[in-house]
């Protein structure tokens, strides 16, 4: 279908042939495709979504919508201008998951545009999102969720903040801790505590969120350690005396050890400070003073810059004493 024919089918067609012309939409040339956004597609578009109620059609319209905005900022405006945010919205709620996998997939394309993240904001992309986060079981939706999320970071308002790293959170306990979804996850949760220490709290009060951390410190990727410990850090920095124990008693100190050693630069250096902050030798119990002693043997080469020169073995086996 050439594209005047396709402009005329979303302009003047029926159902059908405004579902065929949408269809077509992928298969067209970039230029092609350009032309059809200058002519008034986008609008006609965006009408299929409130009009049909076939999933075929919906399906159809936002994978047009997807490819007329994908690689094009000013589509991208135009589609959020045309008022397609709520009716995409609206699909994410559909429970139908091909409607849910690709609306979710268009509101990450619409909310990498900077021009469009407070207009999306407003629409109450953020509350939606969360609720589909929740709701939604696909790994891939999920992780459109995150970035869409990250995108609009900034404008998620500040009630929302504790709900938003309480959703994290429990994602993150759930998810294998290697997974991209979960580094996509701790990404977003460490810019989210890291401008609201209500959110910091809210993480900490749940029973497992201290250990979710300490797991992804062991088992997550190297930038997900990177995040993990940066989120202990801030907790141990903001409030010592009530999260220095929980974190301990979480087992805390074997991973820390292993990323001072092999994890980013920046992993390494928050992972020295919090091993700083976790000192204490004043326990009464000879395990404890056992472990301290092993502890303080490796702060003490950390404190002379030595930490460098310890090979992997020898870390092991301090990991392997403090485990006992």
């Amino acid at each position: 279908m050439a594209e005047v024919q396709v402009m005329e089918a979303l302009l003047f067609g029926d159902h059908e042939a405004k579902a065929a012309a949408a269809e077509a939409i992928p298969h067209l040339t970039n230029k092609q495709r350009q032309k059809l956004a200058e002519n008034g597609a986008i609008p006609a578009l965006v009408s299929v979504l409130h009009v049909q109620r076939d999933v075929k059609s919906l399906e159809f319209a936002i994978v047009a919508l997807l490819s007329l905005g994908y690689g094009s900022e000013r589509n991208k405006i135009r589609i959020t201008k045309s008022g397609a945010i709520p009716l995409l919205l609206n699909l994410t709620r559909s429970q139908i998951n091909p409607l849910i996998d690709h609306a979710t997939a268009a509101l990450l394309i619409l909310s990498s545009c900077s021009a469009n993240k407070s207009p999306m904001a407003a629409c109450g992309t953020i509350e939606a999102l969360l609720e589909t986060l929740v709701e939604n079981n696909s790994t891939q939706v999920k992780l459109d969720i995150i970035v869409t999320l990250h995108n609009l970071s900034p404008y998620i308002p500040t009630v929302l903040l504790p709900c938003t790293s309480s959703s994290l959170i429990h994602l993150i306990n759930e998810c294998e801790k290697s997974s991209k979804l979960v580094e996509r996850s701790m990404g977003l949760l460490e810019n989210i505590v890291s401008a609201s220490e209500v959110a910091l709290r809210e993480i900490a009060s749940t029973t497992f969120g201290i250990r979710a951390l300490v797991e992804t410190v062991e088992e997550g990727s190297k930038q997900c350690k990177e995040y993990a410990v940066g989120i202990l850090l801030m907790m141990c920095e903001s409030s010592r005396e009530v999260y220095r124990g929980i974190i301990l008693r979480e087992g805390a100190i074997p991973g820390l050890l292993q990323v001072s050693i092999d994890g980013t630069r920046r992993a390494k250096t928050s992972a020295k400070s919090l091993l700083q902050l976790l000192r204490d030798c004043s326990s009464g119990y000879r395990s404890e003073r056992s472990k301290n002693v092993v502890l303080e043997e490796v702060m003490g080469e950390i404190d002379r810059g030595e930490m460098r020169r310890i090979e992997v073995g020898m870390v092991e086996q301090m990991i392997a004493r403090l485990n006992m």
